[in-house]
């Protein structure tokens, strides 16, 4: 059965989902609450929390991947969003980067015990695209979108796009980010808006790609 507080939680905010997601939902969370007695996996140590902060931004996610996209969450820290985008969206191959060991040691326990396909790496995100190449790299908490784009511009070879998960403060970001010419090579548009748990602000998701190159189904701002 599942705990009563994770199903108030979810009505409080009207979300539904099949009850096999919610058990393995369930079970990450519950994982992830223990291991962070000894190392700092989430601020999020309530049901209504994850629900309202990290599932609500999978769920957004989860609808902007094609099936079969290979996904690379990129400083996973304690699986969000690539673990519970993994249970949302079955049909996408999702592979995890955490560069802090401790971490991504865990991050392989967890992914091993809730027997889900997906592969961490134990490495910088541009270590990693040195070697494998994935269709999109998600962030979230990660760094400001100056650093973000500055970060990818030499990889472009290596993926298709970004979709980057940031809150209200998100547009001093990209000024910041077009004042110092981290956008000059790049489109910018928002994949998907949301209001946030406040009532007063906004969440977006932002997908950016590289100018010259056609994306399908690319959603305008």
């Amino acid at each position: 059965m599942i705990d009563p507080d994770f199903t108030a939680a979810l009505a409080k905010h009207g979300y539904e989902l099949p009850e096999h997601q919610l058990e393995q939902l369930e079970a990450y969370v519950k994982m992830v609450w223990e291991r962070n007695e000894t190392i700092n996996l989430t601020r999020h140590t309530t049901w209504d929390l994850f629900v309202e902060r990290d599932l609500r931004d999978c769920l957004q996610l989860a609808p902007l991947v094609s099936p079969g996209e290979q996904v690379l969450d990129l400083g996973s820290g304690g699986g969000v969003p690539g673990i519970p985008l993994a249970i949302l969206r079955p049909d996408v191959r999702v592979s995890l980067a955490e560069s802090v060991g401790k971490r991504a040691r865990v991050l392989d326990e967890l992914v091993s015990e809730l027997d889900l396909p997906i592969s961490v790496y134990a490495a910088r995100g541009e270590d990693l695209l040195e070697d494998f190449r994935f269709t999109t790299v998600v962030s979230r908490a990660v760094g400001s979108l100056r650093k973000l784009c500055q970060w990818v511009e030499p990889h472009w070879d290596s993926i298709d796009r970004m979709l980057v998960i940031k809150g209200p403060k998100w547009v001093e970001e990209r000024g910041e980010a077009r004042h110092h010419g981290a956008l000059a090579n790049v489109n910018l548009r928002i994949a998907a808006s949301y209001p946030l748990g406040d009532g007063e602000n906004e969440g977006v998701i932002l997908n950016i790609w590289p100018k010259g190159r056609n994306l399908t189904e690319v959603p305008e701002s």
